[in-house]
């Protein structure tokens, strides 16, 4: 065995700054998916919903990701993964000055005194470009790892895709951080349109930062244009052999592609009964825990529990970093203790979380004090890094790894659309089950 020299171990600056700059894609995700959780209590009073309305107007952004993470490969594929990315930047940025700059209603007296809406175009302008940002989510969730992949030399591959995970997460952090300060210096009346608009910020540096980057060796390859491939891989890896490998290990993907798409095989057979159970299972069982009602409803969950308003959104970031804390904990170990012994463990910590969190709501109902909202940011803090050091981190990895590789791609979209369709699912229904049922049955 051969020890790497120096110049073969050092990684180009090129590829380093290319992987920062697609996981900004991952880190707009993690924004978008997390700030409307400061704005949702105002947007409610402002277009005067109902709890049904309510779950909508936060889960039409994952009717947009579905779609997003449907199209995107394709699309990745015919145009590049880099002109994709900046549309990507487009999406994200043109959502959020839309959205911050949404007209709102005239609220006029209706039957019994209850505020209603003069007319639903304000809502309809707002959701339409809250689902083009939850497009550019599910672009993202697609793209951003796969241009990462590609840009990489075999050697750092793991690493720098791992970016894209942690720049999520710490998207989720800066969305709940941004939103307390936001708070704290606006005036309440255009607070929520400041914590919406804010995200156009790291979009224009993303598009700024994607016109220095290049097209992936792979995508320019598959394209036949090989003499530009070449002369990209030479500037992304450190030596020439090191380059000569990458193309290599290309060409054989590639070839290896084409062979699978001349044998027409079905996806949905009994070859493929279990892997397909269980990818469905972890995909569906992933959402049906409530991560994402905690993710964009936890300043509500934690006022519904006694907190102020301001606590409120300090608790919030709370959770937020001890989901970056585990996120990076369950990355750290997922290679050495396996995929099974995280979910295992995770799986332990949503029972406890949530049977805890359970009880105090139930304990505490009608009665709900300072006392009773630590209890619910505890439990809410288990939960969180039950669900980051367990299926949150495990979810991909476990989805790729189980499916043959002539089925690996139909396998990865069955999983994202379940993920995405059980996302939309507990966002739309977790206000209406806790306006119905109350915090403690939710």
């Amino acid at each position: 065995m051969t020890t790497p020299s120096a110049s073969q171990s050092k990684t180009s600056p090129l590829v380093i700054r290319s992987a920062i700059v697609a996981s900004l894609g991952g880190l707009l995700f993690g924004f978008d998916t997390a700030v409307i959780s400061g704005a949702e209590e105002k947007l409610k009073a402002l277009y005067a919903l109902s709890s049904f309305g309510e779950g909508m107007i936060v889960a039409i952004a994952t009717i947009g990701t579905i779609l997003g993470a449907i199209v995107a490969g394709r699309l990745a594929d015919h145009f590049g993964r880099k002109p994709v990315l900046f549309w990507i930047g487009i999406l994200f940025g043109v959502g959020a000055l839309a959205t911050a700059l949404a007209p709102t209603p005239d609220l006029v007296a209706g039957a019994g005194g209850a505020m209603t809406a003069s007319s639903s175009m304000p809502i309809t302008f707002f959701m339409v470009f809250r689902f083009l940002g939850g497009v550019g989510v599910g672009m993202s969730s697609v793209v951003a790892p796969i241009y990462t992949a590609e840009i990489a030399p075999a050697r750092v591959r793991g690493r720098l895709v791992g970016l894209v995970q942690f720049n999520i997460v710490f998207g989720i952090l800066l969305a709940y951080a941004s939103n307390a300060i936001i708070r704290e210096i606006a005036h309440e009346d255009v607070a929520w349109r400041w914590m919406l608009g804010v995200m156009a910020v790291p979009a224009i540096v993303f598009l700024t930062l994607l016109l220095a980057v290049p097209e992936t060796p792979r995508w320019l390859m598959s394209m036949g244009r090989e003499d530009e491939a070449v002369a990209i891989s030479r500037r992304l890896c450190s030596t020439r052999a090191e380059s000569d490998d990458q193309i290599a290990e290309i060409r054989a993907q590639l070839a290896e592609q084409a062979e699978l798409r001349s044998v027409k095989v079905r996806f949905f057979s009994r070859r493929y009964r279990k892997v397909i159970l269980l990818a469905f299972c972890i995909a569906m069982f992933n959402q049906m825990s409530g991560v994402n009602a905690i993710l964009y409803y936890a300043p509500v969950v934690i006022q519904e529990a006694g907190a102020s308003a301001d606590s409120s959104y300090l608790m919030s970031v709370a959770v937020g970093l001890m989901n970056l804390i585990a996120t990076m904990a369950a990355l750290a170990v997922i290679d050495r203790i396996g995929r099974r012994a995280l979910m295992i463990v995770g799986s332990i910590g949503y029972l406890a979380a949530l049977g805890f969190l359970a009880g105090v709501m139930f304990g505490f109902s009608g009665h709900f004090n300072m006392t009773s909202s630590v209890l619910v940011l505890i439990g809410l803090l288990v939960f969180i890094a039950a669900h980051a050091f367990g299926q949150g981190s495990v979810i991909w990895v476990f989805i790729s790894e189980i499916f043959p590789n002539r089925v690996r791609g139909r396998g990865q979209s069955l999983g994202s659309l379940t993920h995405w369709t059980f996302a939309f699912i507990t966002t739309y229904a977790f206000p209406v089950l806790t306006d119905s049922l109350g915090g403690g049955f939710a």
